[in-house]
């Protein structure tokens, strides 16, 4: 039981983590109908930002954290507002593929400037770990859950009573309408690859912190988060982090029972298994969990 509760544990902190990157994807999509394929790009750069701040400039953690969110927040209204505003009204696939392109200069970038080698953010919880009624649990996993809490939060707050927040809500339902209103569209969308970019930075940190270290592979994390995003719902942040709670315990779950029960399934399952659980729940509810159903009248 001691077992089950430990992996239990580590899988929603593990959850939280892809909740704050699905967050970023989700913004995004509401505001625009693009999915970001550049996410994990942002959430490096914002790793790496953290890194440049603190380590290497030696300011102090939660000031380079700050200034990382600055930074990548930056960098997505920029991508935005030069690139992404010439292409309203091209085709989605066309956007697709504008994010996969811009994920790649990104990790060229970000490679070119700190190398491939494993680096240390300055976290100041380290390995450090804390004993809670047998369960054992890692200071980072503690404050993966509370920042996430935190953001969380304050994202849900930004959306219901911000005129940002309502204004990108409307854009999001009806643009045409909100237009109609007098809201800037082209406020909202820059605003929202903004809040995209630094939630991601946030991201970035959490899954760099601990005893991993920094290293590029921080990206593909993305990778793992986008089943928490179409398990919730992509218009639902609600969804984006009980999709990512979700895929996160079942993660780890894997991982601890799956050679005991499976082991004819061979090595590292766990991290093909949230893709069984979307396959599975798409099969059944084809717009996520919490995803806005679309309906198109003929």
């Amino acid at each position: 039981m001691t077992n089950f509760l430990n992996l239990v544990t580590a899988g929603v902190a593990l959850g939280f983590q892809y909740a704050l990157v699905a967050l970023g994807f989700v913004v995004i999509f509401k505001a625009t109908h693009v999915i970001n394929f550049a996410q994990g790009g942002f959430v490096m750069f914002g790793a790496y930002l953290t890194y440049q701040f603190g380590s290497v400039m030696g300011l102090p953690f939660a000031l380079a954290v700050m200034l990382a969110m600055i930074g990548t927040a930056l960098l997505g209204v920029l991508v935005e507002r030069l690139i992404l505003k010439r292409m309203v009204g091209k085709p989605p696939f066309a956007l697709i593929m504008i994010t996969v392109g811009l994920l790649f200069i990104i990790q060229e970038v970000v490679t070119r400037l700190w190398g491939f080698d494993a680096l240390s953010i300055g976290d100041p919880w380290g390995i450090d770990t804390v004993d809670v009624g047998g369960i054992v649990i890692e200071v980072a996993d503690i404050w993966a859950m509370v920042l996430g809490a935190i953001v969380i939060a304050a994202f849900f707050a930004f959306f219901r009573f911000t005129s940002l927040g309502l204004a990108m809500r409307a854009t999001a339902l009806d643009q045409e309408a909100a237009l109609a209103q007098g809201m800037s569209a082209r406020r909202v969308f820059a605003s929202a690859w903004g809040i995209s970019g630094a939630v991601a930075a946030l991201a970035g940190v959490v899954i760099a912190s601990g005893p991993g270290g920094l290293t590029p592979q921080v990206q593909f994390v993305a990778l793992l988060a986008f089943p928490a995003i179409i398990l919730g719902g992509l218009d639902s942040p609600g969804g984006a982090v009980i999709g990512g709670i979700v895929i996160g315990v079942t993660q780890t779950l894997t991982a601890g029972y799956q050679n005991d029960w499976a082991p004819w399934l061979g090595q590292n399952f766990q991290t093909v298994m949230p893709y069984v659980v979307m396959v599975i729940v798409l099969l059944i509810r084809p717009y996520g969990l919490f995803g806005t159903p679309e309906v198109k009248r003929i």
